[in-house]
């Protein structure tokens, strides 16, 4: 709803000849992401925008989802995103994504605004994607300030899963690390089983099939893994948040799980460091 009532202004004011100011942001690297996934097909969608000498010089347009996934370049560029296959263009999303980048790119303007209803635009050629939300999303990014220099080398997306299922339970645990100039931005702790007919856990449980709640003081998994994925944000650092021998840890009051995540995470951030 908040989304709609944005494109809704934005469509006004386009209407009635009104742009938006041009952003003038200070030198920095900036970041925003929708508040949650999206009910259809899962994505929470992430801007990065660097600004140096006044100018943009670097731009990424990306997502992470809720169904135990790389980021959506990864996936799409692996071909198992599916746009290729359903779009007129017959061009895949990190294709059409990188054309909105280069767009913004060249013509430096974040006030951009010849959107259509539905949010796509004529003027960005190689790119039928709702390109509204980019520039919902790039505006917001300029606006909430620069990412403080955090501790990693690399910025990027970094994924990693357990090597198999769980012979008992079926699930395969995964994390994905949003890392913005040097800092983690987002946690994404999921899992996905070995059947077919279940979808991630984090979906499973948040549609109130995974059943936690029911034995669990400290809540439903997706909410104890809430917990867990706070504590990395808040830790930065993964490997100073200290586990039991039985998996479990005592640093996070709100999770009584076995924080499988931790060590995952620490995995996956070796490559950023």
């Amino acid at each position: 709803m908040k989304r709609m009532l944005v494109l809704f202004l934005v469509l006004a004011s386009a209407a009635a000849g009104i742009g938006f100011a041009q952003v003038r942001a200070a030198d920095g690297i900036y970041f925003a992401q929708d508040s949650g996934f999206a009910p259809q097909g899962g994505w929470k969608e992430q801007v990065v925008v660097a600004v140096a000498g006044g100018r943009i010089t670097r731009v990424i347009w990306n997502g992470v989802s809720n169904l135990g996934v790389a980021d959506r370049k990864t996936v799409a560029a692996a071909g198992g995103y599916g746009m290729k296959q359903a779009s007129k263009l017959g061009l895949e999303w990190d294709t059409q994504a990188a054309h909105v980048e280069a767009y913004l790119l060249k013509s430096q303007d974040p006030a951009f605004d010849k959107f259509k209803q539905d949010g796509t635009t004529d003027a960005i050629s190689g790119a039928s994607l709702h390109v509204w939300i980019f520039y919902d999303l790039l505006r917001k990014a300029l606006a909430a300030g620069q990412v403080a220099k955090g501790i990693y080398r690399k910025d990027g997306w970094y994924f990693k899963e357990q090597a198999a299922f769980d012979k008992d339970t079926g699930w395969k645990d995964s994390v994905l690390i949003t890392v913005v100039n040097g800092t983690i931005v987002d946690v994404v702790w999921n899992a996905v089983n070995k059947s077919p007919a279940l979808k991630s856990k984090l979906v499973e449980a948040q549609e109130g099939r995974y059943n936690m709640a029911k034995t669990a003081k400290k809540g439903e998994w997706n909410v104890q893994a809430g917990a867990v994925q706070a504590a990395i944000l808040k830790a930065q650092d993964p490997t100073r948040i200290a586990v039991k021998a039985d998996g479990t840890t005592d640093a996070i009051s709100g999770a009584s799980i076995h924080v499988t995540a931790i060590g995952l995470a620490a995995e996956a951030l070796k490559a950023a460091r």
